[in-house]
């Protein structure tokens, strides 16, 4: 099986989201800047995720996106199930028409490691990842990474 940028990335913007969503809604752009996301495929992707009910998002001046279910809620097979991301290790994508318009003989172990792989990210939630000491600090670095890029200015 093989995740796109577009599960990697959905799934790293959903955590830079709840790292950051403590103080109010958090702007795409600033997702974009942190984690070097181009700000168009962030809004694509966004679209998808508040289609499906996993952020919400606040108009006008301060707005952004705040997620829209407790982190403990979402899983990250949600994330990547939201953005149209399939979890399929087949050739055919469940078709049972791989070689020759036949079923080939590794059919089910693929379909059996797609299970297992679904069942895990199923497990898997966005608080487990933002609490983890690791993303932490990779999150501390990407900040002061921004904050340090010349002629930019930040409130104290």
């Amino acid at each position: 099986m093989r995740l796109t940028t577009k599960g990697r990335f959905a799934v790293t913007a959903m955590i830079d989201l709840a790292l950051h969503g403590g103080h109010g809604p958090v702007t795409l752009a600033g997702i974009s800047e942190r984690q070097k996301i181009s700000l168009s495929y962030l809004e694509q992707l966004f679209g998808k995720l508040r289609r499906n009910k996993l952020v919400a998002s606040v108009r006008g001046p301060g707005g952004g996106y705040h997620l829209a279910r407790a982190m403990n809620e979402v899983s990250v097979a949600d994330i990547i199930l939201a953005v149209d991301e399939p979890i399929d290790a087949t050739q055919c994508k469940g078709k049972e028409n791989c070689h020759n318009d036949q079923r080939c003989m590794t059919h089910d172990l693929w379909t059996s490691l797609n299970a297992k792989i679904r069942d895990y990210l199923a497990l898997v939630t966005l608080e487990q990842l933002v609490t983890s000491p690791k993303v932490k600090n990779v999150a501390v670095l990407q900040d002061l990474r921004v904050h340090k890029q010349p002629g930019k200015t930040f409130p104290a």
